[in-house]
Order: structure tokens, then C-alpha cells, then sequence
């Protein structure tokens, strides 16, 4: 079958919003409640940085325009640092794969789109979190692991 790729547009919230919750069931997150938050929390968020092209989206389309997969990009803020010189950084969000579509390279050609256009902005760090199903594909795209720690505040 052959995919398109695609541009999201403010259209599209919902489809990124069910991607995400996806991507987070399938990671193993079955808290109901916490879900349902995130998501509250997350489509305004989503749609002010859409709105003000802080964050960008992809789409994998079949010919009949079903969507079989998308990646999110969050243009983020960056402090000066000695990794990268740009005043932002790209932050890859949300890659989700509809499972009737998966093992076709769809993953990586949207975490393509996304860094082609961190290159073409002049953006020289790109960063994502990796789930444990998903860690190969980025090592093999030249993602590196980093020391990122987190401590979660109650």
C-alpha cells in the first residue's frame, strides 16, 4: 500500500488527541480518570501552540484517507546550553502507528518529516522519549540515549 504524508492542520485535533491516548494504552496506562485529565489538559494546549505554529504534525494517509499514523514536533523554548546553539529545540511527540498499519516504515518516515524540518529551521537538537517498542527505530535513525532523570512532585 502506498502512504501519503501530510501536514496536520488545526483540523486535526482530534485525531492527534486519540493518537496520544492510544499511545499511551498501548504503553500500558490504564488509569481511566488520568487519561481523560490529560486529555482535558492537553487539547488547549495543543490547539494555542497549533494555532501559533509551536506545534507542527504529520500524518501517514492511505489512498482512500484513512490516517494510519502520525508524529507530533513541539518547537520548544530552549535555554543556552552546550548541546545545541538554536533557541529552540525539537521535541517529537506523539508517534502512533494504527495497528493494522504497522511494520511499514510509517514511524520512520514521519520521525523523518519531523527532523527534516528541524533541519530546515536551523534547529540542531532534536529530543523525544522513547518507548521500549520504539527504542530501536530511533537508535537506528541516530537518536542516542541520554541521563535524563525525572522526579515526580505530588
Amino acid at each position: 500500500m502506498s502512504y501519503e504524508i501530510r501536514a496536520a492542520t488545526i483540523a486535526d485535533v482530534a485525531t492527534i488527541l486519540h493518537h496520544r491516548r492510544a499511545m499511551f494504552t498501548d504503553m500500558g496506562h490504564t488509569d481511566l480518570a488520568a487519561m481523560q485529565r490529560m486529555t482535558a489538559q492537553f487539547e488547549p494546549w495543543l490547539t494555542e501552540r497549533m494555532e501559533r505554529g509551536e506545534y507542527l504534525a504529520w500524518f501517514a494517509t492511505t489512498p482512500e484517507g484513512e490516517t494510519a499514523a502520525g508524529a507530533g514536533l513541539w518547537l520548544m523554548d530552549w535555554l543556552p546550553h552546550l548541546l545545541g546553539s538554536a533557541p529552540r529545540r525539537g521535541n517529537i511527540v506523539n508517534v502512533y502507528t494504527e495497528p493494522d498499519h504497522r511494520r511499514r516504515g510509517l514511524a520512520r518516515r514521519l520521525v523523518e518529516a519531523c527532523v527534516s524540518h528541524c533541519r530546515e529551521r536551523g534547529l540542531d537538537l532534536v529530543i523525544l522519549h522513547a518507548s521500549p517498542e520504539g527504542r530501536h527505530l530511533y537508535e537506528t535513525m541516530g537518536f542516542t540515549p541520554t541521563n535524563e532523570m525525572r522526579l515526580e512532585l505530588s
